[in-house]
């Protein structure tokens, strides 16, 4: 079976484990007390996607990782074999909007993944005050494709947001492992 892994990363208390949670239908409901993620959690789950050539069953590997810093010296080896890297943040916290470029750095421009294989989640919680029109990322960012959403208020709506996503980690597994078969032959 084809395998993918997506990393889920960024600052502390951004939303991760509650959107891994229920992205891997691992939990129907979201909310609950805030349990800091230590090192990472792995969760698995299966998915199909009609959009690629062979529309076979694909096994997802969603690496929760943990935002806090004094992990940071594991994160090389997380990173090995990623097949896309999700930044999730509160823009709310304007410490998570200052760290952005540095997770970009560290999970995506260090492993060279195109922009289809990325994706940022600007986690909106109830009562927030910033405008999803008005987010302002940097020169690096602005490139990747960002998604808005309060998870509380509209849980249903990161469903199929995430699975197009993954379907475009999906094609670009595919393509690549087609050309190296072909690279292989010829």
């Amino acid at each position: 079976m084809f395998k993918a892994k997506i990393l889920f990363v960024g600052p502390n208390e951004s939303g991760k484990t509650v959107l891994a949670n229920f992205l891997s239908d691992t939990t129907e409901f979201v909310g609950g007390e805030y349990s800091p993620t230590q090192g990472v959690r792995i969760l698995e789950f299966e998915s199909q996607c009609e959009n690629i050539r062979d529309n076979r069953v694909y096994e997802v590997e969603l690496w929760d990782c943990s935002g806090n810093f004094k992990f940071e010296s594991c994160w090389p080896a997380l990173m090995k074999d990623a097949s896309g890297v999700v930044i999730i943040f509160n823009p709310d916290v304007s410490t998570h909007l200052d760290e952005l470029e540095s997770w970009h750095s560290m999970f995506i421009y260090t492993q060279g993944l195109q922009a289809e294989q990325c994706l940022l989640i600007a986690h909106h919680k109830p009562g927030s005050e910033v405008n999803d029109k008005r987010l302002s990322l940097g020169s690096k960012l602005s490139g990747l494709p960002l998604i808005h959403w309060n998870l509380e208020d509209e849980p249903q709506h990161v469903k199929p947001a995430f699975h197009r996503y993954l379907e475009n980690v999906l094609k670009t597994m595919s393509e690549s492992r087609e050309r190296e078969e072909m690279s292989i032959i010829t």
